[in-house]
């Protein structure tokens, strides 16, 4: 066996070490640089801020989130689908873009698209959307007021009602609003499934109190209506000039 050389085992190990250094500083900084991909798939992929603070997350149906406040997840009651959300400066869901559509096992079609932004924890109050049921179609802007409780309560209670029978939800629901307040429609303008384009202006009960309309066969109208829904005046025919 030969003798340890020292000298030799410390040369050899400081080129190691200096190679290695260099291919560290050699691979950060073309980590640094942008990497460009022809196609990427993947199920999901979430944007955070250096803290780690979630700000977007776009993802499959498989993988889509619940609702998310302050980082925190809970169940979402009734949200499948594919999209993209959208989170503010405190990794809390304020909007978003989700879409959709197939045929039945009858051949049955549904389409939909929508996106909306929302209101600080709370649920949205700008929405452009469009919807297909079979023949029905229908899309439209909304404009919505919300109460001024955060809609993780919402949440809460419509999971507790799914341990409920059937029958007693929607009578709980009515109940959690009454004392609550919910959310209401200002504004629609858009096209609904029986074929007429309208503005419908609602008070903050989201009652229509103005109607300008164009029926399915071309008819224009202006309603106004009371608290009630009944019509108190309208017109049907403009004056000509």
């Amino acid at each position: 066996m030969k003798p340890f050389n020292a000298p030799r085992f410390l040369s050899i190990y400081s080129g190691l070490l200096t190679a290695a250094l260099v291919l560290a500083v050699l691979f950060g900084f073309r980590l640094d640089k942008p990497t460009r991909f022809d196609t990427i798939d993947v199920n999901r992929i979430n944007i955070v801020e250096p803290d780690g603070t979630i700000r977007m997350v776009i993802s499959d149906k498989s993988q889509f989130p619940g609702v998310i406040i302050k980082g925190k997840e809970q169940p979402h009651p009734d949200r499948e689908t594919a999209g993209m959300l959208f989170f503010n400066d405190e990794g809390s869901e304020n909007g978003g873009l989700i879409f959709g559509g197939a045929k039945d096992k009858n051949g049955e079609k549904s389409n939909y698209g929508h996106l909306s932004f929302d209101e600080y924890e709370q649920d949205q109050v700008f929405v452009v959307e469009a919807n297909q049921n079979g023949d029905r179609h229908q899309s439209g802007l909304v404009l919505a007021d919300n109460p001024n409780y955060p809609i993780t309560d919402l949440m809460t209670e419509v999971n507790r009602e799914k341990s409920l029978p059937e029958g007693q939800r929607s009578a709980a629901l009515k109940l959690f609003f009454s004392m609550h307040g919910q959310s209401r429609q200002r504004l629609y303008l858009g096209r609904d499934d029986n074929g007429s384009v309208a503005l419908k202006m609602k008070d903050a009960k989201g009652r229509d109190r103005i109607i300008i309309e164009v029926g399915a066969d071309g008819s224009p109208a202006i309603r106004f209506l009371d608290q009630a829904g009944k019509i108190t005046h309208k017109w049907t025919d403009l004056p000509s000039r």
